[in-house]
């Protein structure tokens, strides 16, 4: 657990709590960057309990969020210069929407968390404003129930915070919208890119160990220079399904995350065979042009679970008519590239 952001406590009577800083050090900065690369995504998180900002007393309002530290980043800094309590869930280190998708931003989360810090105690009211985003996997009703603590939604975004605090709690029409902006589109990139590494030596192997069967049963010289071709396809794919697709969503007419990943990968493909004309031959060109679609169509396809646009559902059953697909397509691509090794 990190800890480094608390600058000293602040005395209750139900004991010390975190004040924590409103401003982000070179360090956060630098953990975002990391886990916005897909490092060490799954542990960077603070202690779940109660923090506070500023100089709070039993009148400030109580700020819901995740025990993800990108989440708890996001809303302290928002945050400055008020004062407010912030209550920590336990999300296992999970993000407010996912989190409340996948039940640990929860009723009983919430519940637990309010009894174990004894908010009842600091605090003279009985409200807590929560992540609109996290009403997924919260009951407003059973929260005051079981807590005697009243749900208010707070907006889609934290740097709202401090008008919607300051007109009263009440939210505009943009506060509730969600947006996917290009620059909030770019951003998961890096993370959709950094699993990619895992296996592109063992995929690039493959690459090199098909394009040197032959008449000659394997040369080394042509499985390097055919090998850099496929490759070239293959990288081309990769770009264009976790790059040029989430980059160009809105502007890609389909629906279908797997079929704009499609187009994007064609193009890509083109691009790889214009360049690589002179060398091969129609089977080589038609081969490089399935295998850069195909690349394209699943990596886009795995960006669905980034954006705000799909359910659980329609990922499954776009997974479910994609996949066979693109299998068929690197097949197909498989056995163009080797026959054209031996003709």
């Amino acid at each position: 657990m990190v800890r480094h952001f608390v600058e000293d406590f602040v005395q209750t009577p139900a004991g010390d709590v975190p004040r924590v800083k409103t401003a982000l050090t070179s360090r956060d900065t630098w953990g975002t960057v990391k886990v916005r690369s897909g490092f060490a995504r799954n542990k960077y998180m603070v202690a779940p309990g109660l923090y506070c900002v500023g100089n709070p007393g039993p009148a400030s309002p109580v700020l819901v969020t995740a025990n993800y530290k990108l989440s708890f980043d996001t809303l302290r800094r928002a945050l400055e210069p008020l004062d407010a309590w912030i209550l920590v869930l336990d999300t296992r280190g999970i993000n407010v929407w996912c989190a409340a998708g996948k039940g640990t931003f929860s009723t009983a989360e919430i519940v637990r968390r309010v009894k174990i810090v004894g908010l009842e105690k600091i605090v003279e009211h009985r409200r807590l404003i929560l992540p609109q985003l996290s009403a997924t996997g919260v009951a407003a009703h059973q929260v005051k129930n079981e807590c005697g603590f009243k749900v208010l939604w707070g907006p889609v975004k934290a740097g709202d915070l401090k008008h919607f605090l300051d007109t009263g709690k009440i939210a505009t029409d943009d506060m509730r919208r969600v947006t996917f902006s290009l620059t909030e589109r770019l951003v998961l990139i890096p993370v959709e890119l950094a699993f990619i590494p895992k296996y592109l030596l063992w995929i690039l192997v493959v690459i090199f160990l098909l394009s040197g069967l032959g008449p000659d049963i394997f040369s080394i010289k042509t499985a390097w220079i055919r090998g850099l071709m496929l490759a070239a396809a293959c990288v081309a794919g990769i770009f264009a399904g976790a790059v040029a697709a989430p980059a160009l969503l809105p502007v890609i007419p389909m629906r279908s995350f797997s079929l704009k990943g499609t187009v994007t990968g064609l193009i890509s493909g083109l691009v790889i065979v214009g360049f690589l004309w002179h060398m091969a031959d129609i089977w080589e060109a038609t081969a490089l042009l399935l295998c850069s679609a195909s690349v394209g169509s699943y990596l886009a396809m795995n960006f669905t679970g980034a954006t705000p646009f799909t359910s659980p559902s329609g990922v499954e059953k776009e997974m479910r008519r994609a996949i066979p697909f693109q299998a068929g397509a690197i097949l197909v691509t498989v056995m163009l590239w080797v026959t054209a090794g031996f003709m």
